[in-house]
Protein backbone atom coordinates (compact mmCIF):
# COMPACT_ATOMS: atom_id res chain seq x y z
CA UNK A 1 0.00 0.00 0.00
CA UNK A 2 1.06 3.58 -0.51
CA UNK A 3 1.49 5.86 2.52
CA UNK A 4 -1.81 7.55 1.65
CA UNK A 5 -3.59 4.21 1.51
CA UNK A 6 -2.06 3.08 4.79
CA UNK A 7 -3.15 6.28 6.53
CA UNK A 8 -6.67 6.00 5.10
CA UNK A 9 -6.95 2.37 6.20
CA UNK A 10 -5.94 3.08 9.79
CA UNK A 11 -8.04 6.24 10.02
CA UNK A 12 -11.11 4.35 8.80
CA UNK A 13 -10.63 1.65 11.41
CA UNK A 14 -10.28 4.19 14.21
CA UNK A 15 -13.26 6.28 13.09
CA UNK A 16 -15.40 3.17 12.72
CA UNK A 17 -14.32 2.05 16.20
CA UNK A 18 -12.81 -1.20 14.93
CA UNK A 19 -10.48 -2.31 17.68
CA UNK A 20 -6.84 -2.06 16.63
CA UNK A 21 -3.96 -4.02 18.14
CA UNK A 22 -0.44 -2.86 17.32
CA UNK A 23 2.67 -4.83 18.33
CA UNK A 24 5.83 -2.87 18.96
CA UNK A 25 8.52 -2.76 16.28
CA UNK A 26 12.00 -1.41 16.90
CA UNK A 27 14.23 -2.37 13.96
CA UNK A 28 13.86 -3.72 10.44
CA UNK A 29 13.81 -7.40 11.38
CA UNK A 30 10.92 -6.84 13.81
CA UNK A 31 9.18 -4.68 11.20
CA UNK A 32 9.46 -7.26 8.43
CA UNK A 33 8.30 -10.13 10.64
CA UNK A 34 5.31 -8.21 12.01
CA UNK A 35 4.38 -6.97 8.53
CA UNK A 36 3.91 -10.56 7.35
CA UNK A 37 1.20 -11.20 9.93
CA UNK A 38 -1.50 -8.78 8.74
CA UNK A 39 -1.80 -6.74 11.92
CA UNK A 40 -4.10 -3.72 11.56
CA UNK A 41 -1.21 -1.47 12.66
CA UNK A 42 2.32 -1.54 14.05
CA UNK A 43 3.74 0.69 16.77
CA UNK A 44 7.25 2.10 16.41
CA UNK A 45 8.38 2.09 20.03
CA UNK A 46 10.68 4.87 21.13
CA UNK A 47 12.17 2.76 23.93
CA UNK A 48 12.98 -0.16 21.66
CA UNK A 49 14.19 1.92 18.72
CA UNK A 50 16.55 4.01 20.87
CA UNK A 51 17.77 0.89 22.66
CA UNK A 52 18.47 -1.05 19.45
CA UNK A 53 20.05 1.90 17.64
CA UNK A 54 22.02 3.64 20.38
CA UNK A 55 22.00 1.24 23.33
CA UNK A 56 20.75 4.08 25.51
CA UNK A 57 17.66 4.73 27.66
CA UNK A 58 14.62 6.39 26.14
CA UNK A 59 15.26 9.65 28.00
CA UNK A 60 15.31 12.32 25.31
CA UNK A 61 18.77 11.32 24.07
CA UNK A 62 17.77 10.40 20.51
CA UNK A 63 17.16 13.32 18.17
CA UNK A 64 14.33 13.99 15.74
CA UNK A 65 16.72 13.14 12.89
CA UNK A 66 17.64 9.82 14.50
CA UNK A 67 14.04 8.79 14.85
CA UNK A 68 12.44 10.08 11.65
CA UNK A 69 15.14 8.35 9.59
CA UNK A 70 14.33 5.02 11.21
CA UNK A 71 10.61 5.67 10.92
CA UNK A 72 11.03 6.18 7.20
CA UNK A 73 12.93 2.91 6.81
CA UNK A 74 10.24 1.02 8.73
CA UNK A 75 7.41 2.61 6.75
CA UNK A 76 9.12 1.88 3.43
CA UNK A 77 9.66 -1.75 4.43
CA UNK A 78 6.09 -2.37 5.55
CA UNK A 79 2.63 -2.48 4.01
CA UNK A 80 1.10 -2.10 7.46
CA UNK A 81 0.18 1.34 8.86
CA UNK A 82 2.73 2.44 11.46
CA UNK A 83 2.06 4.59 14.52
CA UNK A 84 5.30 6.27 15.58
CA UNK A 85 6.35 7.52 18.99
CA UNK A 86 7.44 11.13 18.42
CA UNK A 87 8.19 11.99 22.05
CA UNK A 88 7.30 15.60 22.89
CA UNK A 89 7.46 16.72 19.27
CA UNK A 90 11.18 17.34 19.85
CA UNK A 91 10.87 20.85 21.23
CA UNK A 92 8.56 23.84 20.97
CA UNK A 93 5.76 24.66 18.59
CA UNK A 94 7.97 25.12 15.54
CA UNK A 95 9.61 21.77 16.28
CA UNK A 96 6.19 20.14 16.49
CA UNK A 97 5.26 21.49 13.07
CA UNK A 98 8.55 20.20 11.64
CA UNK A 99 8.04 16.81 13.31
CA UNK A 100 4.54 16.33 11.91
CA UNK A 101 5.62 17.23 8.40
CA UNK A 102 8.69 15.03 8.62
CA UNK A 103 6.92 11.92 9.88
CA UNK A 104 4.12 12.36 7.37
CA UNK A 105 6.66 12.69 4.53
CA UNK A 106 8.40 9.57 5.87
CA UNK A 107 5.25 7.52 5.25
CA UNK A 108 4.07 7.12 8.84
CA UNK A 109 0.30 6.75 9.40
CA UNK A 110 0.06 8.36 12.85
CA UNK A 111 2.29 9.91 15.48
CA UNK A 112 2.10 10.07 19.24
CA UNK A 113 3.20 13.20 21.09
CA UNK A 114 3.20 13.56 24.85
CA UNK A 115 2.91 16.30 27.44
CA UNK A 116 6.15 15.67 29.31
CA UNK A 117 8.80 18.24 29.98
CA UNK A 118 11.95 17.94 27.89
CA UNK A 119 13.99 15.81 28.18
CA UNK A 120 11.22 13.25 28.36
CA UNK A 121 11.39 9.89 30.14
CA UNK A 122 9.95 6.60 29.05
CA UNK A 123 6.44 5.84 30.30
CA UNK A 124 6.15 3.42 33.22
CA UNK A 125 9.35 4.89 34.69
CA UNK A 126 9.55 7.29 37.67
CA UNK A 127 10.30 11.00 37.64
CA UNK A 128 8.15 12.07 34.70
CA UNK A 129 7.02 15.70 34.80
CA UNK A 130 4.44 17.33 32.57
CA UNK A 131 4.15 20.74 30.92
CA UNK A 132 1.14 23.01 31.41
CA UNK A 133 -2.10 21.83 29.85
CA UNK A 134 -2.33 25.01 27.77
CA UNK A 135 1.13 24.39 26.33
CA UNK A 136 0.20 20.88 25.24
CA UNK A 137 -3.07 22.11 23.77
CA UNK A 138 -1.07 24.51 21.60
CA UNK A 139 1.16 21.66 20.47
CA UNK A 140 -1.90 19.65 19.44
CA UNK A 141 -3.37 22.58 17.55
CA UNK A 142 -0.09 23.17 15.71
CA UNK A 143 0.22 19.46 14.92
CA UNK A 144 -3.28 19.30 13.48
CA UNK A 145 -2.68 22.39 11.36
CA UNK A 146 0.67 21.09 10.08
CA UNK A 147 -0.54 17.84 8.54
CA UNK A 148 -1.40 17.73 4.87
CA UNK A 149 -3.33 14.46 4.91
CA UNK A 150 -6.39 14.59 7.19
CA UNK A 151 -5.97 10.84 7.69
CA UNK A 152 -2.56 11.35 9.31
CA UNK A 153 -3.66 10.74 12.89
CA UNK A 154 -2.47 12.47 16.03
CA UNK A 155 -2.31 10.47 19.24
CA UNK A 156 -2.08 12.78 22.27
CA UNK A 157 -0.56 11.21 25.36
CA UNK A 158 -0.65 12.52 28.90
CA UNK A 159 1.74 11.35 31.60
CA UNK A 160 -0.17 13.25 34.28
CA UNK A 161 -1.54 10.10 35.95
CA UNK A 162 1.82 9.36 37.53
CA UNK A 163 2.82 12.98 38.07
CA UNK A 164 -0.47 14.55 39.21
CA UNK A 165 -3.07 11.82 39.67
CA UNK A 166 -5.91 10.25 37.68
CA UNK A 167 -8.32 13.21 37.86
CA UNK A 168 -5.72 15.58 36.43
CA UNK A 169 -4.92 13.09 33.67
CA UNK A 170 -8.58 12.81 32.72
CA UNK A 171 -9.01 16.58 32.59
CA UNK A 172 -6.00 16.84 30.32
CA UNK A 173 -7.32 14.03 28.13
CA UNK A 174 -10.57 15.91 27.63
CA UNK A 175 -8.71 19.12 26.77
CA UNK A 176 -6.47 17.33 24.27
CA UNK A 177 -9.45 15.75 22.55
CA UNK A 178 -11.17 19.14 22.34
CA UNK A 179 -7.98 20.59 20.81
CA UNK A 180 -8.23 18.14 17.91
CA UNK A 181 -6.34 14.98 18.88
CA UNK A 182 -7.69 11.95 17.02
CA UNK A 183 -6.78 9.40 19.70
CA UNK A 184 -6.27 9.92 23.44
CA UNK A 185 -3.60 8.04 25.38
CA UNK A 186 -3.63 8.25 29.18
CA UNK A 187 -0.35 6.67 30.18
CA UNK A 188 0.08 4.34 33.17
CA UNK A 189 -3.36 3.74 34.69
CA UNK A 190 -2.64 1.67 37.77
CA UNK A 191 -5.63 -0.67 37.87
CA UNK A 192 -8.39 -2.09 35.74
CA UNK A 193 -10.76 0.24 37.58
CA UNK A 194 -8.73 3.23 36.40
CA UNK A 195 -8.95 2.02 32.81
CA UNK A 196 -12.72 1.80 33.25
CA UNK A 197 -12.89 5.30 34.73
CA UNK A 198 -10.93 6.77 31.83
CA UNK A 199 -13.17 5.06 29.30
CA UNK A 200 -16.31 6.26 31.07
CA UNK A 201 -15.20 9.89 31.32
CA UNK A 202 -13.19 10.60 28.15
CA UNK A 203 -14.98 10.70 24.82
CA UNK A 204 -13.34 9.69 21.57
CA UNK A 205 -11.00 6.85 20.59
CA UNK A 206 -8.79 5.73 23.46
CA UNK A 207 -5.45 3.93 23.40
CA UNK A 208 -4.33 1.42 26.04
CA UNK A 209 -0.62 0.82 26.56
CA UNK A 210 0.02 -2.80 27.46
CA UNK A 211 3.47 -3.07 29.05
CA UNK A 212 4.25 -6.41 30.62
CA UNK A 213 5.75 -5.73 34.05
CA UNK A 214 4.83 -2.03 33.90
CA UNK A 215 2.63 0.12 36.11
CA UNK A 216 -0.60 -0.93 34.38
CA UNK A 217 -2.28 -4.34 34.34
CA UNK A 218 -2.30 -6.12 30.99
CA UNK A 219 -5.94 -6.50 30.00
CA UNK A 220 -7.37 -8.85 27.41
CA UNK A 221 -8.59 -7.60 24.06
CA UNK A 222 -12.14 -8.58 25.03
CA UNK A 223 -11.99 -6.53 28.23
CA UNK A 224 -10.56 -3.46 26.50
CA UNK A 225 -13.30 -3.65 23.87
CA UNK A 226 -15.90 -4.03 26.62
CA UNK A 227 -14.55 -0.94 28.36
CA UNK A 228 -14.66 1.06 25.13
CA UNK A 229 -11.01 1.36 24.11
CA UNK A 230 -10.19 1.67 20.42
CA UNK A 231 -6.59 0.51 20.38
CA UNK A 232 -3.98 -1.44 22.32
CA UNK A 233 -0.25 -1.14 21.74
CA UNK A 234 2.35 -3.66 22.91
CA UNK A 235 5.54 -1.61 22.65
CA UNK A 236 7.93 -3.72 24.69
CA UNK A 237 6.80 -7.26 23.98
CA UNK A 238 8.94 -7.76 20.89
CA UNK A 239 12.24 -6.40 22.13
CA UNK A 240 11.96 -7.97 25.59
CA UNK A 241 11.20 -11.34 23.97
CA UNK A 242 14.20 -10.89 21.69
CA UNK A 243 16.41 -9.90 24.62
CA UNK A 244 15.34 -12.97 26.59
CA UNK A 245 16.08 -15.24 23.62
CA UNK A 246 19.47 -13.63 23.03
CA UNK A 247 20.41 -13.97 26.69
CA UNK A 248 19.65 -17.71 26.57
CA UNK A 249 21.43 -18.28 23.27
CA UNK A 250 24.57 -16.38 24.21
CA UNK A 251 24.62 -18.01 27.65
CA UNK A 252 24.49 -21.43 26.04
CA UNK A 253 27.46 -20.57 23.80
CA UNK A 254 29.37 -19.20 26.80
CA UNK A 255 28.66 -22.17 29.04
CA UNK A 256 29.00 -25.00 26.52
CA UNK A 257 31.09 -23.52 23.73
CA UNK A 258 28.48 -24.66 21.22
CA UNK A 259 24.84 -24.41 20.17
CA UNK A 260 24.47 -28.20 19.97
CA UNK A 261 22.47 -28.25 23.22
CA UNK A 262 20.51 -25.08 22.50
CA UNK A 263 16.82 -25.31 23.41
CA UNK A 264 15.79 -21.78 22.38
CA UNK A 265 13.76 -21.78 19.13
CA UNK A 266 15.62 -20.23 16.20
CA UNK A 267 14.14 -18.57 13.13
CA UNK A 268 14.95 -20.94 10.21
CA UNK A 269 17.85 -19.69 8.12
CA UNK A 270 15.95 -20.38 4.89
CA UNK A 271 13.06 -18.22 6.09
CA UNK A 272 15.51 -15.52 7.19
CA UNK A 273 16.94 -15.45 3.68
CA UNK A 274 13.43 -15.04 2.32
CA UNK A 275 12.56 -12.33 4.85
CA UNK A 276 15.65 -10.34 3.86
CA UNK A 277 14.89 -10.62 0.14
CA UNK A 278 17.79 -12.81 -0.90
CA UNK A 279 15.66 -14.63 -3.47
CA UNK A 280 15.42 -11.50 -5.61
CA UNK A 281 19.20 -11.10 -5.36
CA UNK A 282 19.75 -14.65 -6.53
CA UNK A 283 17.27 -14.21 -9.39
CA UNK A 284 19.09 -11.05 -10.45
CA UNK A 285 22.44 -12.82 -10.39
CA UNK A 286 21.08 -15.71 -12.50
CA UNK A 287 19.68 -13.28 -15.07
CA UNK A 288 22.84 -11.19 -15.36
CA UNK A 289 25.51 -13.79 -14.73
CA UNK A 290 28.23 -13.78 -17.38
Amino acid sequence: MTPTQKRATLAKRIRNREFVTAPGIYDMISTLIADQQNHPALYMTGYGTVASYLGLPDAGLASYSDMVLRAGHMAAGSNTPIIADADTGYGGLLNVQHTVRGYEAAGIAAIQIEDQEFPKKCGHTPGRRVIATTDMVEKIEVACAAREDPNFLLVARTDARTALGLDAAIERAKAYRAAGADVIFVESPESEKEFATIAAEVEGPLLANMVEGGRSPVLSRARLVELGFAMAIYPGTGFTAAAAALEQVYRCIHDTGSTAELETPLYPVSEMHELMGFESVWDFEKKWAK
